[in-house]
């Protein structure tokens, strides 16, 4: 997701896509340990929407933008 679409979101949609992000890492890393995971470069990709989601919450909680 692009910084744009995730600042479309509202508060809840944002929230419930997070909670899908930790998921999909978690499974992500699960692969990894069971060496069913072909392209590695998927849990940074991950982890970086985790952060860009969690930067939009926090932005929102300060008023900034």
């Amino acid at each position: 997701m692009k910084t744009s679409e995730i600042r479309a979101l509202k508060n809840e949609e944002l929230a419930t896509k997070l909670e899908e992000a930790h998921e999909e890492l978690f499974n992500l890393r699960f692969r990894l340990a069971t060496r069913q995971l072909v392209n590695h470069r998927e849990i940074p990709k991950a982890k970086r929407k985790i952060a860009r989601m969690k930067t939009i919450l926090r932005e929102r909680e300060l008023g900034i933008r």
